[in-house]
């Protein structure tokens, strides 16, 4: 009995295994290419960006040191004690303005003397005329030699040019007592006070009284290498540096704290010979100075707008170097990259490069991702638009 109910039920032992088995086979049969490393993956997707005409501002900027339109030492041309200061540092002062005064009696005495002098010439003089007009009818009686005449116009002249020299010396001394008293030359700022009330002071003291700077109107000086007066000279126009200067763009003056002054200055001078020490040429601007912001011995930077029109600017992010040189991944029409080297100016509008050769209008660049990409690489492009991809542009 046993051996006759194991083969009637061999047979559906093995049908319900066989179902199994192609139940899993199937199942298994469905997840393989899933899998499967060796499939084809999709291909990654990155932004793509097309190349249009731009224009950009470059700017160039260099250090330099402002001066004010005149600076003048206030020295004293006489010996004396300082006895009133009539300005404070820092104080804004007119031309023929008292600064300071000079106690110096000696040269009040000096013009007391020269006064006396001139009164006793004028004295002589007139005692020598007498004698001439005393003279002079006995000569023309012939009672005297008309010897005796020219001896007294003789000694007539030498009086005359006693008083003259007399008069010249009161001049002379009432010169020197007015060096007692110190104005401002000009319109300016009065510069530090190194010598208080009761300092002797004298024209040969190694330190100025005061300095008055002139900064109605400041100078930036500062200079270009041989390389940048190069460039300078390629990309503005004129035949002459005289014309050179009339179409250079308007500058800006960059203040010690970052901040922008708020007038503008123009190029003024260019220097005509390249320091043999420093291999540079120096430039000069110069700023209107209305309220007085800028003072003489500040430090700033120049800034030398130059305008590209119609420019292939590429963003920073979307290139790459390589041994110096720098890389961007151009799309072509399968949407398949290629490393192209570009050539790019030393310059940059912000966060672009300038880009003079490699790259033409109507280019498909990758914007970013390119540490991830090789040649010949498939990708998936996600188009961005012209105002996304230069919004930083100024």
């Amino acid at each position: 009995m046993k051996t006759k109910t194991m083969k009637i039920q061999t047979p559906k032992y093995l049908a319900f295994a066989s179902v199994i088995t192609l139940f899993l086979a199937a199942c298994g049969g469905s997840q393989t290419p899933a899998g499967n490393p060796g499939a084809a993956q999709p291909p990654a997707s990155y932004p793509v960006f097309t190349i249009e005409a731009k224009d950009a501002t470059l700017n160039s900027d260099y250090p330099a040191t402002l001066q004010g339109e005149q600076n003048i030492e206030i020295r004293p041309k006489v010996d004396g004690f300082v006895e009133a200061i009539y300005v404070d540092e820092g104080s804004v002062v007119k031309k023929g303005q008292l600064l300071f005064k000079l106690n110096a009696p000696q040269y009040q005495q000096d013009v007391n003397n020269a006064a006396a002098a001139i009164n006793s010439a004028e004295a002589e003089v007139n005692s020598a005329q007498l004698l001439v007009n005393k003279t002079k009818p006995l000569v023309d009686k012939d009672i005297i030699s008309h010897y005796e005449l020219e001896s007294d116009q003789f000694a007539l002249n030498t009086k005359k040019a006693s008083l003259a020299q007399a008069r010249t010396s009161l001049a002379n001394a009432k010169t020197n007592l007015g060096y007692t008293t110190i104005t401002s030359p000009v319109n300016g700022v009065i510069g530090t006070l190194p010598y208080k009330v009761g300092s002797l002071v004298t024209s040969a003291t190694t330190n100025p009284l005061t300095t008055v700077s002139n900064i109605g109107k400041v100078y930036a000086y500062f200079s270009l290498n041989e390389k940048q007066l190069l460039e300078f000279s390629r990309t503005v126009k004129g035949s002459t540096i005289k014309e050179k200067i009339a179409n250079t763009p308007a500058v800006s003056l960059i203040l010690s704290d970052g901040s922008n002054y708020p007038d503008q200055g123009k190029v003024e001078t260019i220097g005509g010979l390249i320091d043999t020490e420093t291999g540079s040429a120096s430039f000069r601007a110069a700023f209107p100075n209305p309220v007085g912001l800028l003072r003489s011995g500040s430090s700033a930077n120049v800034r030398i707008p130059q305008l590209v029109k119609g420019g292939i600017l590429v963003p920073q992010r979307s290139a790459y170097e390589l041994q110096g040189k720098h890389f961007v991944y151009v799309v072509d029409n399968t949407d398949k990259v290629k490393s192209v080297e570009v050539q790019i100016m030393d310059l940059t509008a912000g966060q672009y490069y300038v880009v003079t050769g490699g790259l033409k209008i109507g280019d498909k660049v990758v914007y970013d991702g390119n540490s991830s990409l090789k040649d010949a690489a498939q990708i998936k492009p996600e188009v961005m638009t012209a105002d996304k991809v230069y919004q930083d542009l100024n």
